[in-house]
């Protein structure tokens, strides 16, 4: 199983080449999204000047896919990578690292 970050969805949804014949190549395996994708993709479409043309797309995309929410399982994995990926990339130096966010190395946590 693929999980699809928001990116991916949003290149699929407007039919972009790579991404479509990359997907089409692992046809045979289940997409899904998180339920933060889901919520990011209901934003695009919110914030967008064609509001209902573009939920209607995103909606015909999430027929395909499944759509996984958050557990007790997926929170604990949340933070041991949060804190995997902040040890490796942030600061080594004790002070510097107390007021550094996992933004400031290039992370987001909706993508964790």
């Amino acid at each position: 199983m693929y999980l699809l970050d928001t990116n991916h969805c949003s290149y699929l949804i407007n039919n972009n080449p790579q991404v479509v014949a990359t997907a089409q190549s692992y046809a045979q395996d289940p997409f899904g999204i998180s339920i933060i994708s889901y919520g990011e993709l209901l934003y695009m479409t919110q914030k967008s000047e064609r509001r209902e043309i573009n939920l209607q797309v995103v909606q015909a995309f999430l027929t395909e896919i499944d759509i996984y929410l958050i557990n007790k399982e997926i929170a604990e994995i949340y933070s041991q990578l949060k804190n995997c990926i902040f040890r490796q990339f942030a600061p080594k130096e004790k002070n510097k690292r107390r007021s550094t966010r996992i933004q400031d190395i290039s992370f987001d946590d909706n993508d964790l």
